[in-house]
């Protein structure tokens, strides 16, 4: 095959990918699920805090970040991106239609780098969008309440929103590679819970030579980067990030191994 027919087969497979994942009823309900549940917890934190703030002790008020406060709605979001990103996978095994893409699209390195690359391309998007709308809706909320607030403009301010929007699409690029590994979207989500949620919350209940490890855990470092008041803990959290991406990375490519080796 030559450079130029492969390069537009790999196209009508990105085509391809995009109808599949647009065509798609849960698609549309996972994103209004996102937008509506995403909004609705700035909403609810911002004016909680917003009315808590005249009572605040002068080290909470040091301490008063408007910018992550409007951004903690990412605690729910990765959640709801990552059922996006298991589903891109793990619907085509429920229904059998895995069997007609790879029928179509015998390469299955090529197959899972459309679903890949058109996945991250939505989860970007989408995660953008919603960290700059959760931004200037808890904005405004904190500014009616006529309590300190930020802008874009502001130093690490936009940094901070785009870094969450970048967390959320390595999110979804985890779920599709757990997706991918297990082919089964309640053990593909039970595995991402436990990463995102258990293992940072029971890091209490783990021996002290072990929560010293639990540091590094990558998704608690990376989170600092939604933070425009430095965390001491996490000094430097887009290197955080960066070491969040490169697990991602090891995960997609045992994703990779596994769905070329493993019968469907």
């Amino acid at each position: 095959m030559s450079p130029h027919a492969s390069r537009v087969a790999f196209r009508h497979t990105l085509h391809a990918e995009w109808v599949k994942l647009r065509s798609l009823r849960s698609t549309w309900c996972t994103l209004a699920c996102l937008f509506a549940v995403g909004l609705g917890i700035t909403s609810l934190a911002t004016s909680s805090a917003g009315a808590e703030h005249e009572s605040a002790s002068a080290a909470e008020r040091a301490a008063w970040d408007p910018t992550n406060l409007s951004l903690t709605t990412y605690v729910v979001a990765q959640l709801i991106i990552g059922v996006l990103g298991i589903l891109v996978v793990t619907s085509e095994y429920a229904t059998g239609l895995v069997r007609t893409s790879l029928a179509a699209t015998p390469r299955r390195h090529r197959l899972l780098a459309a679903k890949v690359v058109v996945a991250t391309a939505v989860a970007l998007v989408v995660g953008q969008a919603l960290m700059f709308a959760a931004f200037l809706l808890g904005q405004s909320l904190l500014a009616a309440r006529d309590v300190p607030h930020a802008a874009l403009g502001d130093p690490g301010v936009l940094s901070a929103v785009a870094g969450g929007g970048l967390y959320l699409a390595a999110i979804a690029l985890l779920a599709i590679g757990l997706g991918t590994i297990m082919r089964a979207t309640a053990g593909a989500l039970a595995t991402l819970v436990g990463i995102v949620f258990l293992v940072p919350a029971l890091a209490g209940l783990f021996p002290s030579w072990l929560r010293g490890l639990l540091d590094f855990w990558p998704t608690r470092g990376a989170a600092a980067v939604f933070a425009t008041v430095p965390d001491p803990a996490y000094p430097h959290p887009w290197l955080n990030l960066g070491g969040m991406c490169l697990g991602v990375v090891a995960v997609l490519a045992a994703a990779f191994v596994v769905f070329r080796r493993r019968d469907v």
